[in-house]
């Protein structure tokens, strides 16, 4: 019997695995109805109501200003001290332009699938990533709390090989989740747009920017599955992937913020891991240094900022990946499975 096999099948019909996998699944699909229902299509009657409330607010503002103007005149002939409150000549008192009342801040939330769907990619990424990380921990940590993966080295005493075939296996029926869960996805948020909001001006460029994010959505969860796997492995327990990336996130990430803006340190962002899964499925992320400025020709200052490119994030990750999973693979030779 083929072990890769073998291992595929113990991975599908673990009932932690598939209930995990579920509740992923009914996340993302919660999000999607939730975004259905929070959205509207814009026709003539929301344009035109929109129209009406900001001839509305602009009337209202109106009155509000001659009132106050009145009050500066009245205040002005009683010469009540009015501590700076009114100018010194009222007529400068005016009620902004109808022009600056816009119809389309009254109109209702619209889904513009060229303008928002990228935005979406990020949550499916993170949720999926989360559910791989804990399923690929539980695999492989179980099977060594139970005594499981002492047994299986008895019909296959090549561990590395036996450690590998459980990652290829896991990873297999990890991406056999994502891609379908992927396209479900566009064609959800697909059916939002059509029905509650816009589907203009999608062309190839779009469709293709859309399919590389989505690409690397995937590859996130794929990377973030083999570390679950790599640190359950390399502690034989479950709990030492829960707990170290609790640490990670929680003690050390958290901390190092603190202690970075407590410093003063110029882009203390650049040093936390989520802004490296961010520039990864944004491609860049600008960070500001509000600290200091760039003074313009127009007299204006700038703030300094700092790019995070998608690039850095695929070397951080890469490396991160390297270290953890040879770490457990060099413990899978080196130590006494007992």
């Amino acid at each position: 019997m083929s072990l890769f096999r073998t291992e595929l099948r113990r991975l599908t019909k673990r009932r932690f695995t598939r209930y995990m996998t579920l509740l992923g699944l009914l996340v993302l699909a919660v999000v999607v109805v939730g975004v259905f229902f929070t959205n509207q299509k814009i026709g003539a009657d929301q344009l035109a109501k929109a129209e009406r409330q900001a001839e509305q607010d602009y009337r209202q503002q109106v009155v509000r200003t001659d009132q106050e103007r009145a009050s500066c005149e009245q205040a002005k002939k009683a010469g009540t001290a009015t501590d700076g409150r009114y100018p010194d000549d009222c007529s400068m008192i005016t009620p902004p332009p109808r022009e600056s009342f816009e119809a389309r801040w009254f109109l209702p939330s619209t889904f513009n699938f060229r303008e928002t769907f990228d935005e979406t990619l990020i949550p499916f990424a993170a949720i999926l990533a989360l559910v791989g990380f804990i399923v690929g921990a539980s695999f492989v940590g179980a099977e060594w709390s139970t005594g499981g993966m002492m047994n299986l080295l008895l019909w296959r005493p090549k561990r590395l090989t036996v450690l590998l075939t459980k990652l290829a296996a896991l990873l297999t029926g990890i991406l056999a989740v994502t891609l379908p869960a992927a396209v479900l996805w566009f064609a959800g948020f697909w059916a939002v747009a059509s029905f509650r909001g816009s589907t203009e001006k999608m062309t190839s460029g779009a469709w293709q920017s859309f399919a590389l994010t989505g690409l690397r959505g995937v590859a996130l969860v794929l990377v973030l599955t083999t570390i679950g796997f790599a640190l359950a492995s390399l502690g034989r327990h479950t709990a030492m992937a829960l707990g170290g990336v609790v640490a990670v996130m929680v003690v050390f990430q958290f901390g190092l913020g603190i202690l970075l803006e407590m410093a003063n340190v110029k882009f203390a962002e650049a040093w936390l891991l989520p802004t490296y899964a961010l520039a990864w499925m944004t491609k860049t992320v600008t960070l500001q240094n509000w600290d200091s400025c760039n003074a313009t020709y127009f007299g204006s200052c700038e703030p300094e900022t700092m790019d995070i490119t998608w690039q850095q994030s695929s070397v951080l990750f890469s490396i991160g990946v390297v270290v953890i999973l040879g770490a457990a693979l060099w413990a899978m030779r080196r130590r006494d499975i007992s």
